[in-house]
């Protein structure tokens, strides 16, 4: 093999390897910027307009018209139960990550999955009334109503769990 040969061979090489460190780096940029964005976008103007309707129709009559909650939520009722909680800021939802929501609305609020085992709720599985699209849409809506240090706190806690 002659230096030329050598030569060309080598800068083939070089290049290959380039062009695979290239895209191993806009893989590894591409994966974390599409964990950077949830299912439920609050700045998804049609998805919050989807999940308003939805949520007016499904979970007002219990969470609320303005997110409110039922009163004195932090306690039992007579029967044992938990009042529903608030979705605006006053409330918990916003502690949870993107997941956990989701699981919450789909399947209810299962004790020793998404709440302690003793926990009681009226909540209901809402995964045979609502498709995953109105699911995540009602989370946009209950997102886009909270102030942007309580948004970017939530999105921290939904990475967070994401990394586990």
């Amino acid at each position: 093999m002659n230096e030329a040969s050598r030569g060309l061979r080598n800068s083939i090489g070089v290049g290959l390897l380039g062009a695979a460190f290239a895209f191993l780096a806009g893989a590894i940029i591409v994966a974390q910027l599409s964990g950077e964005r949830s299912p439920a976008d609050p700045n998804n103007a049609t998805q919050v307009a989807l999940g308003k309707s939805v949520y007016d129709g499904r979970c007002a009559s219990c969470h609320g018209a303005r997110l409110e909650g039922q009163p004195n939520w932090q306690e039992k009722l007579p029967g044992g139960r938990m009042p529903a909680p608030p979705h605006d800021a006053s409330g918990h939802t916003w502690h949870h990550p993107d997941s956990v929501l989701f699981g919450i609305t789909k399947h209810g609020l299962v004790p020793g999955k998404y709440a302690p085992p003793s926990y009681r709720s009226d909540m209901s599985a809402f995964g045979a009334v609502l498709s995953d699209e109105e699911i995540w849409a009602v989370l946009a809506y209950i997102k886009s109503s909270w102030p942007s240090d309580i948004r970017r706190a939530q999105h921290e806690t939904t990475r967070e769990r994401d990394r586990r």
